[in-house]
């Protein structure tokens, strides 16, 4: 079955690249940063700061949803898109990092993945056919197939036999794709995913095993899951080398400013991580002169300077440091929602101007002069590492 081409690339500086996702939902220029909505909401917002912010696409959890609210609800919701009142594009995992995160909890099989809910000890089963039919029922606009995810410090031999596994569960995926149908009116791509560890042998192997067969995008998992940060660069530097030209690559769960941008570098076109609403309801805030502590006592009399004098997000306009210092230390929810509504703009600023720079073809200089806040010592700068 051939599949329909979902991504039209448009310029390129070096490898860095810039094109559009054309999905069923709306057109994504790449390269983007997806925000995670695990349980259909991105936590502290609502679906109207999510269309002011100028959102392109979202990220849903299929692990989490599947416990909660469940899948049968939300198929008779209409799917994903009707439940959270999202317009636009929608992705979601498989939610097998989910699964294989629980440890002790979940039993790996050919058949699938056993576990038991961390909510309730219910017993279930993941198995690549199963995995589809809850992102039919979802009615994401791009679907993953159940993979294995290894830890980053596994064993050469354990990544081979892991990638293998999640090769041959790539093929059911697709067959129970191409034999089951969309139940929310619109077609739904599906993305494999490359393993192997840090090892590149391992690899390309399972680059070459899963493409064999057609797909409409990529996706390369398996890393910032607690390997060193050299092998991170140079596997995404293989695989940026290696994956077709002509399909979309998506770097999954890679989040920080310099991780994004050193990887569009090396050919990447998608993007999410919990990072920059995680990191935004404990207070730690990237603007452009460098993480930011909104809860440190430094900025108690900060009067009239917003968090990023750069920053165009409502937060920046309407607050100044010192009050939302105050806010973060009297634990007022306002204060997490505040961060969240800064990091995301921020996030959506870099992609934005990483686009431009590379169809302007100044990519390098944009990364330099991005950075250089985040690489100066601690104690330097504006705000140094700004982790006081």
């Amino acid at each position: 079955m051939e599949l329909a081409r979902i991504f039209e690339l448009e310029a390129r500086d070096g490898r860095a690249r810039a094109g559009r996702l054309i999905l069923p939902h709306g057109e994504v220029p790449t390269p983007v940063f997806m925000p995670v909505g695990t349980r259909a909401s991105v936590k502290t917002l609502d679906c109207r700061d999510l269309q002011e912010l100028e959102i392109s696409m979202l990220l849903g959890n299929s692990y989490h949803l599947y416990l909660r609210p469940g899948i049968e609800l939300l198929t008779r919701a209409g799917g994903l898109h009707a439940f959270m009142r999202w317009p636009g594009p929608l992705l979601t995992d498989s939610g097998g990092f989910q699964v294989f995160s629980l440890g002790d909890l979940r039993k790996l099989r050919e058949e699938g993945a056993d576990f038991r809910s961390h909510l309730d000890g219910s017993r279930h089963l993941f198995t690549p056919e199963s995995v589809v039919d809850i992102q039919r029922g979802l009615g994401s606009d791009v679907m993953m197939q159940l993979d294995e995810c290894p830890p980053g410090t596994c064993s050469e031999e354990y990544a081979a036999a892991s990638l293998e596994r999640s090769a041959r569960w790539a093929v059911r995926a697709r067959r129970a794709w191409e034999e089951s149908r969309p139940l929310h009116g619109h077609p739904q791509a599906l993305f494999p995913i490359v393993q192997g560890g840090v090892y590149d042998d391992q690899r390309r192997r399972s680059m070459d095993l899963l493409l064999q067969q057609d797909w409409p995008g990529v996706a390369i998992g398996g890393l910032s899951v607690g390997e060193g940060k050299p092998d991170m660069r140079r596997i995404t530097d293989l695989c940026g080398r290696e994956l077709p030209a002509g399909l979309p690559r998506y770097l999954m769960g890679v989040g920080t400013p310099e991780d994004i941008l050193e990887s569009v570098a090396l050919g990447i076109d998608m993007f999410d991580c919990v990072l920059p609403t995680r990191n935004a309801r404990k207070g730690t805030l990237f603007t452009s002169q460098g993480r930011y502590s909104a809860r440190s006592a430094r900025h108690s009399e900060s009067f009239d300077q917003p968090v990023d004098p750069a920053c165009d997000c409502f937060t920046c306009r309407h607050y100044d440091r010192a009050q939302l210092r105050h806010l973060f230390h009297v634990e007022e929810f306002s204060a997490m929602r505040l961060g969240t509504l800064h990091n995301l703009r921020y996030f959506l600023q870099l992609m934005e101007g990483a686009r431009q720079a590379i169809r302007a073809g100044c990519y390098a200089a944009y990364v330099e002069q991005t950075l250089a806040p985040y690489h100066r010592p601690k104690g330097g700068g504006a705000e140094g590492a700004a982790a006081s």
